[in-house]
């Protein structure tokens, strides 16, 4: 008789669908899983730690680095944090552009988890398709904020500035001249609103192809279905939330239970799923894809016909304008101190949360009526999903890991925070 042994093995740091910095302690018995523990802290960075050490306004850039595919989503929990415990009014024009850039952004998050997860279970052609869309929308982070991904764009008070009324073209190259210029150009020649809502049209079209590609495939329902079951009930306890919740069958999104920005005045539904296994997660973010673009195209709808300020116009938190600050004394002051020092937010405490695009983002700063936070917290929704590895994989057979791992989208930045 031979002996069966059990086999410790790492899977991580390096395995590629162990995206660089996880960490899996896998026990083994031959093919299948008996134990998995993750390690975490390969990527720490200490945001919280160094935001206590920066007047509010220069963390922001910290928050888009922390899951770094989701960059606006997490400016918006810290600044709408900074604006309760100001007690600052947003104006409804910013309130809108922040609307239609969570949506952007939870279309960007998608499309990278579906490339990467894709390309993890060995289906290739995805990836390509995700990246061409997230390149157009890339261009309009860039084209409001300079940067194509931290943008920090979001203030407190509202956004750095108005949308710009040209998009930037595309120039002449080896690779792209003629026709082929005048094709990618097609979108922008007008502002960048009819460049977005050009994009978003198109893209009902392209979430069909990725449908086609995968829904119906029977490899990549051999490596979904019944994989890594979560019920209702376990979800609520492990602290669940965004599609990995809405995937078990809880219609629960902070976007209609609290609403923050306008969500409350655009029209949309929430996909939930049926089995808790990873297709059931898949298809209901394959379903946000859909509903974001329909309240995108909602914004921009009430965007062209209602101009206004997208900033609240208060020097003590929010700039005075470029020309002001160049004419007038009192608004140079204003300018002076607000990038030296910053403001003093009166001391207390507030939380904010927002529906980011993988859960509940939320920031919790303690203010000691300093102008920096006496401490911030972040609520990342990775790191419960991360948590319920073991449960999620035990039974399964090795390869369902990178099936389990892929279906929790996890990003590492904003669970070593």
């Amino acid at each position: 008789m031979s002996e069966i042994r059990n086999y410790t093995m790492n899977f991580g740091p390096q395995h590629p669908s162990a995206h660089g910095v996880l960490r899996l302690i896998l026990e083994m018995d031959g093919e299948v899983v008996q134990r998995a523990d993750p390690h975490i802290g390969l990527l720490h960075r200490g945001t919280e730690k160094l935001a206590e050490s920066k007047p509010f306004n220069q963390s922001i850039g910290y928050m888009d680095r922390l899951d770094y595919v989701s960059m606006m989503c997490n400016e918006h929990a810290y600044v709408a944090a900074i604006e309760k415990l100001l007690g600052v009014e947003v104006p409804e024009r910013a309130l809108y552009i922040r609307t239609m850039f969570d949506e952007m952004t939870r279309i960007l998050n998608h499309l990278m988890w579906i490339g990467t997860h894709g390309l993890d279970l060995g289906a290739m052609t995805l990836f390509l398709y995700a990246f061409r869309e997230r390149e157009q929308l890339m261009d309009c982070y860039e084209a409001v904020s300079g940067a194509r991904m931290h943008a920090t764009y979001y203030r407190p008070g509202g956004v750095y500035r108005d949308l710009p009324d040209r998009m930037p073209k595309h120039a002449e190259s080896r690779w792209t001249k003629g026709k082929d210029l005048t094709r990618v150009n097609e979108w922008r020649e007008g502002s960048m609103l009819d460049f977005i809502e050009a994009f978003t049209k198109d893209f009902f079209e392209r979430v069909d192809e990725y449908e086609t590609l995968l829904t119906d495939n029977r490899i990549w329902k051999q490596r979904t279905v019944g994989i890594g079951v979560v019920s209702p009930e376990r979800a609520l306890q492990l602290g669940f939330t965004g599609p990995m919740l809405r995937g078990s069958g809880i219609a629960w999104d902070l976007r209609k239970k609290q609403p923050y920005a306008k969500y409350a005045d655009v029209d949309f539904d929430i996909p939930i799923g049926v089995n808790g296994d990873c297709y059931d997660r898949y298809v209901v973010r394959m379903e946000e894809f859909r509903e974001s673009a329909r309240i995108i195209l909602q914004c921009v709808d009430w965007l062209r016909n209602n101009q206004g300020p997208v900033i609240a116009r208060d020097f003590k938190v929010s700039p005075p304008s470029r020309e002001e600050m160049k004419d007038d004394m009192e608004a140079l002051i204003h300018h002076f101190k607000l990038f030296t020092e910053g403001y003093c937010a009166p001391a207390g405490e507030a939380y904010a949360a927002i529906e980011a695009p993988k859960g509940e983002f939320g920031c919790y700063i303690i203010s000691d009526g300093a102008n920096k936070p006496y401490r911030l917290k972040v609520r990342a929704p990775g790191f419960p999903h991360l948590a319920a590895m073991e449960e999620m994989v035990k039974g399964h057979m090795l390869s369902d890991v990178v099936a389990v791992i892929g279906t929790q989208d996890i990003v590492f930045g904003e669970i070593d925070r």
